[in-house]
């Protein structure tokens, strides 16, 4: 058997596809890679925008396009562009927390105020009056939020209010402290226009500025509303991988990075008349079962109980999941759903039903597009198509891997206090001490692009926690080390004898699993916590960011951010910016003097690890640390 994943239920599931000579990921990916452009697109040399092109760079031939533009501002206006599409998903994404906090606030829509610690954070962040009560205080929240999206690029977001001082400030001096993400957005795809910017230096800056925009404008203020309406992570168990899954129920999977309809299905499908339609079709009861980063927003904050029983995986584990012949509904919204999932739903006799109007998938003619004041209407609709879908498929054969793993998740910035007794005091002593070294984020997607599924980015994190460095994981990054056992507390035996020492004192793994690729907001908010604890700025920090397995533009935009956060941010695989020479001395030798940022490209997970752990010590070396 060929290498394609790291976890055994999806290697096995992988010859089911074969065994039934279906389409799927890894075969696909290996087609392209026999005729895939590596001399130019792959280093970013290429361009295709106007009707002088498609042009190419041959360095020491070809060192302009038609109209003129160079090698590196070629590489970084794609780069660019790849950005505006991951701040338009994130934007859309806090639009829709925006809108369902209104929804709430006006008694339209099924849910209530969870937190209203985080509401009121929130408010005073915004300018409100934060002691009116909470329905008012969810109306006047949402509003503020849609309207710093919108805000002109000459008025800073409030929530710099998160940042340090010191970035705040050099932010200012660089004329990249952003405005709402929406008006950004316009002002970075206009510089992309051919012939309106072709320097890689203001390409580079504007990028900084977008990503700014999308943690403050859009990150911070989704997770901390969601978290509003849906409760802060705390620490619990929750299972994972594809042995979850029971064919004799009627099985709901909540695919996408969106939370709310999955939440709505979790309550209706809690209520005891809604198991008993389900058994009355002959099914053991019915089941929310959660997938890529819509799970991982779900199980944060929800216990497991005999509805809500889990997460699978990423999105590389889609096709396997279906394949089980188990998957009765696939309610998908904003986010990473295969369009080859059209020949799946044939096979497998799965009902696919797009719960967002922007999810398209070829062969999908239902359309259930959530809407706060019609969620609880439209539960009821796709919990009626589940159960049809069961009678549908009742004696079909069905193959679900038996592989089930528990994880500790649920660690937001207020657990992670907790667990340290209510103040940072206790992880900065233990980063003193040097019975941990560091801390990474690792905020990651999954691809084929550098190994097989999962595999580096499991690699990495091994080899960090061996070094005694803690990581904090997040994005689909965050399921592969779930599955693989690294965010179970007996994943300690794998650390270094400080780390291990801390997690067992503590109870925790050596992996935090932090949640989505939109925690990368609230990940920066704990380190400039942490920043201002020491009383240095984020690149004085023994801190990094890895993304071992990056793969759309929803990552590329953060690790953007973390460039201009002043982290040192590994990216693999090789991202398409390495036929612009300058561009890469400017990103990660020119860089640790203007940012304090740092790009780091390694595609050896063992040696990424080494460079970062070097990062790590001289950090901890010009703070005086042992």
């Amino acid at each position: 058997m060929k290498e394609v994943s790291a976890h055994e239920s999806v290697r096995r599931m992988y010859e089911r596809l074969r065994s039934e000579n279906l389409t799927n990921v890894w075969d696909r990916w290996e087609a392209q890679e026999q005729v895939r452009c590596k001399a130019f697109c792959a280093k970013g040399l290429s361009c295709q925008f106007c009707s002088n092109g498609p042009c190419r760079i041959i360095p020491g031939k070809l060192e302009r396009g038609t109209c003129g533009i160079d090698g590196d501002a070629m590489a970084m206006r794609y780069m660019l562009l790849r950005n505006a599409m991951g701040l338009s998903t994130y934007t859309y994404h806090a639009r829709e927390v925006a809108k369902t906090l209104i929804a709430t606030g006006e008694g339209k829509a099924p849910f209530s105020i969870k937190d209203q610690s985080k509401l009121r954070m929130l408010a005073e962040v915004y300018g409100i009056d934060a002691r009116i009560e909470d329905q008012k205080l969810a109306v006047e929240v949402g509003r503020a939020i849609l309207r710093e999206i919108n805000a002109d690029p000459s008025e800073p977001l409030s929530t710099l209010a998160f940042a340090t001082k010191g970035r705040v400030e050099v932010w200012r001096r660089l004329g990249i402290l952003p405005g709402g993400p929406a008006n950004e957005q316009v002002d970075a795809v206009s510089h992309c226009l051919t012939n309106v910017d072709g320097d890689y230096v203001s390409l580079s800056k504007t990028a900084m500025r977008l990503a700014l925009s999308c943690i403050y404008g859009a990150q911070i203020p989704l997770e901390l509303g969601q978290d509003s309406l849906f409760g802060t992570p705390r620490p619990h168990d929750v299972s994972f991988d594809l042995g979850i899954v029971d064919p004799e129920y009627v099985n709901i999977v909540v695919n996408g990075h969106e939370p709310f309809v999955g939440v709505a299905l979790i309550d209706y499908c809690r209520k005891a008349e809604t198991q008993e339609m389900a058994r009355r079709v002959g099914a053991k009861g019915i089941r929310v079962i959660g997938s890529i980063e819509t799970g991982q927003e779900i199980l944060q904050r929800t216990a497991t109980d005999g509805i809500y029983v889990g997460m699978t995986g990423n999105w590389i584990a889609i096709e396997p999941l279906i394949a089980t012949g188990a998957v009765d509904l696939f309610a998908m919204d904003m986010n990473c759903s295969p369009p080859s999932l059209e020949v799946y739903a044939k096979r497998f006799a799965t009902t696919l039903v797009s719960v967002s109007p922007l999810v398209n998938v070829p062969g999908v003619e239902k359309h259930i597009d959530y809407a706060p004041a019609a969620v609880s209407s439209q539960v009821g609709e796709l919990v009626g198509l589940a159960i049809e879908n069961f009678r549908r498929r009742t004696g079909a054969t069905t193959y679900v891997p038996a592989e089930k793993r528990n994880a500790l998740v649920g660690f937001s910035v207020e657990s992670i206090l907790d667990a340290l007794g209510g103040s940072l005091s206790p992880l900065q002593e233990a980063i003193r001490s040097g019975s941990i070294r560091g801390a990474v984020g690792l905020v990651s997607c999954t691809t084929l692009g550098n190994g097989p599924h999962d595999q580096p980015t499991i690699t990495i994190a091994k080899e960090l926690i061996r070094r005694d460095i803690l990581v904090l994981s997040m994005g689909c990054g965050n399921a592969a080390l779930q599955v693989a056992g690294l965010c179970s507390p007996e994943a300690r035996d794998l650390a270094g004898s400080g780390l291990k020492s801390l997690c067992r004192s503590l109870g925790v793994p050596p992996v935090l699993s932090f949640g989505t690729c939109t925690d990368t907001g609230r990940l920066s908010i704990l380190v400039c916590e942490l920043a201002n604890a020491f009383g240095v700025d984020v690149p004085d920090l023994p801190v990094a960011v890895t993304a071992p397995q990056y793969m759309e533009q929803k990552a590329t935009i953060d690790a953007i951010f973390a460039l201009a956060l002043g982290a040192l941010t590994h990216v693999s695989p090789t991202p398409p910016i390495t036929g612009g020479t300058r561009l890469i001395k400017l990103l990660s030798r020119d860089l640790p003097g203007i940012t304090g940022g740092s790009l780091l490209l390694e595609d050896d997970m063992a040696k990424a690890a080494e460079s970062i752990a070097a990062h790590i010590e001289s950090r901890r070396s010009s703070l005086g640390l042992p």
